[in-house]
């Protein structure tokens, strides 16, 4: 049931992902030598750039020398539960005053980035801005940050797009970034495990008290999937972690429909959320 594949799927690939599932996968042995012709050739007509500036690159998804030391990754000491860093390592275990005093939903979250003004203009550029070619190496971060709770997955599933806003962007970066760290990890996506069955406002400016009024009831488990999620171990996958409302009530869906565990992988997070 983990193989089956549905047109969420296939609107969340990237072009070159559709090349190579619709032509090059018939062509046997040929089909890695002509993969290759055809990347360079793309990158020759469109040479990849830099993620975070103009600047061009040796390959799609990297950053320039100058942007890569402005970008912080995510790395220990960080809150057990919801993987903010600390500034102090408080010892292992450790969690932070919001998630002792309010603890979420999902059981553990990490995230490969902070999200500051260094690092909005390449992952914006990925959402909003058509570059999918960032996915790959995206999801590489993102595989490398979650290796703890990618241990103990059974399944990815990404945070789902209501259709019209689907149909509009053409593609689900949630998506994209859970397919790439399937493929970096080996775990099994299932992109249409949750489903958006409202379309809610833009989330951007509103407290986290708004966020959780406005997304409850939000999302529903696609009911061919249900079997999936009984007693599974599911890693929610998203591209930015702000509030955390979205989450929690994604992670409340999946735990009603019987999931053991909800673990949350994200590309970026902001430093110091809120909590209000």
């Amino acid at each position: 049931m983990l193989e089956n594949r549905s047109a969420t799927m296939t609107l969340a690939l990237p072009r070159r992902s559709l090349l190579s599932a619709g032509v090059l996968r018939r062509l046997g042995p040929s089909a890695g030598v002509l993969r290759r012709l055809g990347v360079r050739a793309l990158d020759l007509l469109l040479p990849p750039q830099c993620l975070g500036c103009d600047t061009l690159v040796d390959r799609p998804g990297m950053l320039c020398p100058d942007c890569w030391p402005r970008i912080h990754f995510i790395d220990r000491p960080l809150c057990a539960r919801c993987g903010i860093p600390f500034e102090v390592d408080p010892g292992d275990g450790a969690i932070c005053g919001a998630c002792a005093a309010r603890p979420p939903a999902y059981g553990r979250a990490r995230a490969a980035v902070v999200y500051d003004d260094d690092s909005r203009p390449f992952v914006l550029a990925f959402k909003h801005g058509d570059r999918t070619d960032a996915a790959p190496a995206l999801g590489r971060w993102m595989a490398r940050a979650g290796q703890e709770v990618l241990a103990d997955a059974a399944l990815l599933a990404p945070v789902p797009l209501h259709w019209t806003r689907l149909f509009s962007r053409r593609y689900n970066q949630a998506a994209l970034l859970a397919l790439a760290v399937g493929r970096a990890s080996g775990i099994p996506v299932l992109p249409d495990l949750l489903v958006r069955r409202r379309r809610t406002a833009s989330l951007g400016r509103l407290s986290r008290s708004q966020r959780r009024r406005l997304v409850r009831g939000a999302f529903t488990l696609h009911a061919g999937h249900a079997p999936c999620v009984q007693g599974a171990g599911i890693v929610l996958v998203d591209d930015v972690h702000t509030t955390g409302a979205t989450i929690e009530a994604c992670t409340r869906v999946l735990l009603r429909g019987g999931a053991a565990r909800v673990d949350v992988l994200t590309l970026a997070r902001t430093h110091h959320p809120a909590r209000s």
